[in-house]
């Protein structure tokens, strides 16, 4: 098949989750076989034409002069470049500004599958204003597209009483991480299960400030390790907010064997995201034997099936962090019970497995249509 992804800020991944995704699900299946093109803002550092057999497509996107609503753009200059071209399919990461380019670009020729994502309109950092075309662009989204991707049973369950819209449930993916490598705390000044860690974009939806209240009222003297891009105005109403001694903020971080080898020798790692659907960074963390402190949500329950502390407020935090000592069965457990559960329904052939599946069923319908 020949398959499109759109909707990211391109691979490799310099950003967040999608772009991992992107990353993971192009590689996969172009080891299958498949065509696979990837479209990258032109701002992105890898300027190759392929990368891992993956085609890229530089599209303009005007992020610098004009912020966030260059995404409208991008995506609109993406989507009709995509048409052009004779794809069997693409794949939308995400309905945001997206779906206004289904309204502008008639789609006739080609199967669009979108990945709805989480439920973007209910993000602390938007306006009521915003949060209200956010809500429009979902519906949008949901109607126009020809495929419904849900990474969560939660997300396909309110695509379909939301928009009466029938989904199809695949997660993300992680790989077990087994080389840990000690040497990695030296340059961060941390040691081996003595320090707390959040990976995250630091945004009021993923409850930051509140595990961050919740460990300065905590008994605890260990590092807390922050990492996540803190130039943005909600980054910055945080570092100041927490000029805590033990509160790190670090910054943004890609590179993965630094990142896995951060969680495997945490103490714990916390997980805050609550309005999106299975997350990749909760994935990554289950697959490095992190034990983890979530947000209690039905996202992060289904993931998680119970291998994990829960906590709703600055209160749970605090006695969570104050009882770490005494749960090392607990952790022992949890680990076992997430490991498996990356084993047998998170691990990426698996995901790539249903992607292409589903993307073959797509395909043999259309054929199907057609001849009729």
């Amino acid at each position: 098949m020949k398959i499109a992804i759109l909707g990211t800020r391109g691979i490799p991944n310099e950003y967040g989750g999608f772009e991992q995704f992107a990353e993971y699900l192009s590689v996969g299946l172009v080891k299958r076989g498949h065509n696979v093109t990837v479209y990258n803002p032109h701002f992105h550092p890898y300027d190759k034409s392929h990368y891992n057999g993956v085609q890229i497509i530089q599209v303009y996107s005007p992020e610098d002069k004009i912020g966030a609503a260059a995404n409208f753009i991008y995506d609109y200059l993406c989507l009709r470049d995509a048409l052009k071209r004779d794809f069997d399919l693409l794949l939308e990461c995400g309905y945001g500004t997206a779906s206004v380019s289904y309204y502008l670009s008639p789609i006739r020729r080609t199967t669009l599958v979108t990945n709805m994502d989480g439920l973007e309109w209910k993000r602390a950092k938007w306006s009521k204003p915003v949060r209200k075309f956010m809500k429009l662009f979902e519906k949008w989204g949901a109607i126009k597209s020809h495929a419904l991707v849900a990474d969560n049973d939660g997300i396909q369950k309110y695509l379909s009483k939301e928009y009466g819209k029938d989904s199809v449930v695949i997660p993300y993916g992680a790989d077990i991480f087994n080389s840990p490598d000690i040497e990695v705390l030296k340059e961060y000044e941390v040691s081996n299960n003595d320090y707390f860690l959040l990976i995250a974009r630091l945004e009021p939806e993923n409850n930051i400030e509140m595990i961050l209240d919740g460990f300065t009222f905590s008994d605890s003297s260990r590092d807390f390790l922050v990492i996540g891009n803190h130039q943005t105005r909600y980054g910055r109403y945080l570092r100041n907010k927490f000029s805590h001694p033990n509160i790190r903020f670090l910054g943004s971080m890609y590179e993965n064997r630094v990142i896995n080898n951060l969680r495997y020798y945490s103490k714990a790692y916390f997980h805050g995201h609550s309005v999106g659907g299975t997350n990749p960074s909760l994935l990554e963390a289950m697959a490095c034997r992190c034990l983890i402190l979530a947000h209690d949500n039905i996202f992060n329950r289904k993931v998680l099936n119970g291998n994990a502390f829960f906590f709703t407020s600055i209160e749970d935090v605090r006695h969570h962090i104050n009882s770490l000592s005494n749960n090392n069965g607990m952790k022992n457990e949890f680990v076992r019970g997430n490991i498996y559960r990356i084993k047998t329904r998170y691990g990426w052939d698996t995901i790539i497995d249903q992607y292409e599946n589903f993307f073959k069923s797509l395909s043999s319908s259309n054929k199907c249509n057609t001849t009729k």
